[in-house]
This record gives C-alpha cells, structure tokens and sequence, in this order.
C-alpha cells in the first residue's frame, strides 16, 4: 500500500509523541498553507507531501524554554497532559518546522529569509540536539509558541509498523521569511491553497497521507487565516486513531462512527467522511 505499512492482525506498537505545523498566510486567493515533501527514502510517508513536523527529542522539555517561548494558549495546552509536556510538543514543533523549511517563528516579527536560512546553517552546523535553543539564547530571540491555535490530535492506526501520537497545530504567519526544504527529510517545499493541494492529489500529481487531506479539507473553506484560526478553534482535541479493516476487497482506515469502527462513536462533524478507502493507489474521505 502507498506510504503506509498497514497489516491487519498486527501486535501494536506504541507510538511516539511528534508535533506539526500548518502555517497559514494570507494571501489574494485565499490562504495558502506551506507544505513540504518527504525525502521518497523516509521510512515513513516516504515522498508524501505533508505539514512540517516530527518527533519529540528530549531537549524539548528543557527547563530553559520556559524562557525562551512566550508560553501556551488554553487550547493548546489542552493537547498534553501538563503545562510542561504541552510546551514541549509546541516546541517540537517549532523546531521541526525551522529544521525542514527554514520558518522560524519568534517575538522579532521583522525576521528576515536570509537570516533564518543562516541560523538554520548554524544550528544544523552544531549538531547538538540542543542547538536550536543555545542558538535562540545566543541571539536573544524566544519563540512565539503563544501564536500556536490547537488543532487536533491524530494517532497513526495499530495496524502501521510505525506509529506517532501527533499533535496538529495552525500558526498564522507574518513576515518576510517564505521558507525552504532543506533537502534532507525534505526534498520541496511550497505555498498553496488547501483547495490547489487538493486538486493536485486528485489529478495524482503528488500523495497525500488520510490526516493531510483531511486538514486540507477542513481548512479549504477558510476565508481568511483569522477564519481558519475560528475554524481551527471549533475543532475536538480527542485523540483521533483510523482502525484498518477489510470491506470485502477495499482497504478501509475507518473513524469514529463508521460500522468498521471498532466500539462505534462519533464525530463532532456529522457530514464529514466516516472513511478513507484505498481507491487507485490513494486513501479517499467517504461515508459508509
């Protein structure tokens, strides 16, 4: 199956904790999203196009972030089970987000492209799992993780070899700094409407992975990054984890409320999809 490793039967494993940034801007057609594509070698979601973000390394929970970022909205607190361990995913992904497409989001709004694409250089330099942090105190710069609108939380299905406990979160964006992959984990990089990527995904120009399209396809109504940000804050922050079964011959990542759904339950959105059904190599939103 494309990207994923699923199996039914499959004892599970215990996923890792990861974050993700959907940043938004304005823009004359709309709202664009930055995405990035995964290197075609990744072991997960290999040449899928995706949101910038990844996993927690244990540098994230540093005590000294609490100085270095400007805290966390109610919401976005809400996504960990403490202050701490909630500050710890924002800055993951945070950090991710400069590593793989150079935006580096702080409380000097004015930050230029250039600039973050040399701090970038700097810390990938260092090595050190702490560089992002040493290189914030050196340049007295904190991260703006108060910006950060909680979004949701998707748990990848049992049935995958790897899984991630993944928060998704929507950072507005100002600035100069338009972003770049930096051809590592991340092989393109680009700004596009929800709407755009969508269409791109349905011609089969590019992959995207079932959380993806669908967080593209809540946010393609947005009219503004504010109402995004309105959309984003409308959202449940249950754990939400797709359960692999078999519909005759389809291949079927089902959710809550979807027959297939081990235990049943439901979705706040009653007209959204109930499941993804691997059709022509790609898993698309239906209702059973």
């Amino acid at each position: 199956m494309p990207m994923l490793d699923l199996e039914q039967g499959r004892a599970p494993v215990e996923p890792s904790d990861a974050a993700t940034i959907i940043v938004l801007r304005d823009a004359s057609g709309g709202p664009e999203v930055y995405c990035v594509k995964r290197h075609v070698r990744s072991g997960f979601l290999g040449g899928a196009v995706v949101f910038p973000g990844g996993k927690l390394s244990a540098d994230d929970a540093h005590p000294e972030w609490t100085v270095l970022t400007t805290g966390l909205g109610a919401r976005a607190g809400a996504l960990a089970a403490s202050e701490a361990s909630g500050l710890a995913f924002a800055v993951a992904g945070l950090r991710e987000l400069f590593e793989e497409a150079a935006l580096l989001t702080t409380t000097t709004h004015d930050l230029g492209h250039e600039h973050a694409l040399a701090l970038r250089e700097r810390a990938g330099a260092d090595g050190s799992e702490g560089a992002l942090r040493q290189l914030l105190r050196l340049e007295g710069l904190r991260l703006d993780t108060a910006r950060l609108e909680a979004l949701a939380r998707w748990v990848t299905p049992q049935a995958e070899s790897r899984r991630y406990d993944t928060r998704f979160y929507l950072l507005p964006w100002h600035g100069p700094q338009v972003g770049r992959p930096d051809r590592h984990e991340t092989t393109e990089g680009f700004w596009a409407t929800p709407a755009a990527v969508l269409q791109r995904w349905e011609l089969g120009e590019l992959m995207l992975a079932p959380p993806t399209s669908h967080t593209l396809a809540l946010l393609a109504s947005a009219r503004s990054v504010g109402h995004a940000t309105d959309i984003a804050a409308a959202q449940s922050l249950d754990p939400l984890c797709p359960h692999f079964a078999m519909d005759g011959e389809l291949a079927v990542l089902a959710l809550p409320g979807d027959p297939l759904y081990p235990g049943g339950g439901t979705l706040d959105t009653a007209a959204g999809p109930t499941r993804f059904v691997l059709r022509d190599g790609r898993f698309v939103p239906e209702r059973a």
